[in-house]
């Protein structure tokens, strides 16, 4: 198999599964449209490092192991619901006891540092905890790895080309949901926006627990 030749069909499967609703798409939304896209950056930064680890993981034939066993996937399932659930119930609180006011003075500056390493590890726990990363490694990555190359390697490159695919695509939606980012932190709708994000991610953390591989 030449690994050029299936290059295209590579790119243009990662943005048709990246364009799909998911939860990372559900974090950068949300994270854009309250914080912006400086906001949603370390979102997005989080959830390619999570993807990358996993793409690793699975060069190294260890994600294999976790979609075949049924005590793996199930860990990987319970935590990945129990984190988006999580996170959803963080912001039905959210929406109705945030006033929208953002910290000033002195605090202002450790406040932000903080948003951003929250956001960050966000993006990364999402995304390593989600049991369909293992199954869809496995399933799609050894479609464009020569058998007869080196596979690790060979994975590697594919994933850094789809984190940076992933991270261009998901940048231009937070910067697309930012431009209305005044509308959104109103507090009206700012309160919606956290209602509707988090029935989103619970309903996600819902599906992730009943999921199969």
């Amino acid at each position: 198999m030449d690994l050029l030749g299936t290059l295209p069909a590579f790119v243009l499967a990662v943005l048709l599964i990246s364009a799909s609703p998911g939860p990372a798409m559900a974090l950068i939304v949300r994270r854009a449209a309250l914080r912006g896209l400086p906001g949603a950056v370390p979102t997005v930064l989080g959830l390619e490092l999570g993807l990358y680890v996993w793409a690793l993981v699975a060069g190294a034939g260890l994600a294999a192991l976790v979609a075949a066993s049924e005590a793996g996937y199930l860990v990987l399932r319970v935590g990945g619901a129990a984190v988006l659930l999580l996170l959803g119930v963080r912001a039905w609180r959210a929406a109705w006891r945030d006033d929208g006011r953002e910290p000033a003075g002195p605090a202002a500056a450790p406040a932000a540092r903080r948003r951003w390493w929250t956001a960050f590890g966000e993006g990364v726990v999402v995304q390593l905890a989600n049991p369909k990363a293992a199954v869809f490694m496995v399933a799609f990555y050894p479609q464009f790895v020569p058998a007869e190359g080196p596979v690790f390697a060979t994975t590697a490159l594919l994933g850094l080309l789809q984190i940076t695919l992933e991270t261009g695509l998901y940048l231009g939606l937070a910067a697309g949901v930012a431009r209305a980012g005044a509308w959104f932190r109103r507090p009206r709708i700012r309160r919606r926006l956290e209602a509707v994000s988090g029935t989103v991610l619970v309903g996600l953390g819902v599906r992730v627990a009943v999921s199969s591989p």
